[in-house]
């Protein structure tokens, strides 16, 4: 059984644990910036299409950099809304040099 957090900051230390894979993390970043370079197209192009590419992009990076390299099940299947937002800090954390690319 999965463990429940109640807050997001008791749950960041364990995603975090989740990616101490390197190739892992990139991929992480490597998609999520793809995500949001198209989350800002879909919306400059209005063009709905784009949104599902977009997470398909950021998920799909993801889930190889967990099952290819980290040899782990992604958090987001079990803690979907708390994995999204990691997704997005561990993003800001490697884009500012606070995690090593």
């Amino acid at each position: 059984m999965p463990q429940k957090y109640r807050r997001f900051a008791d749950f960041y230390p364990y995603y975090l644990s989740e990616h101490a894979n390197r190739t892992c993390r990139r991929l992480h970043f490597v998609g999520t910036s793809g995500a949001l370079v198209l989350l800002i197209a879909a919306a400059v192009a209005q063009n709905a299409w784009l949104v599902p590419a977009a997470i398909v992009c950021g998920y799909g990076f993801a889930w190889v950099g967990h099952f290819a390299f980290e040899k782990n099940r992604p958090a987001t299947f079990t803690h979907p809304i708390y994995s999204l937002i990691g997704d997005w800090v561990m993003w800001a954390e490697i884009a500012t040099g606070r995690i090593r690319f």
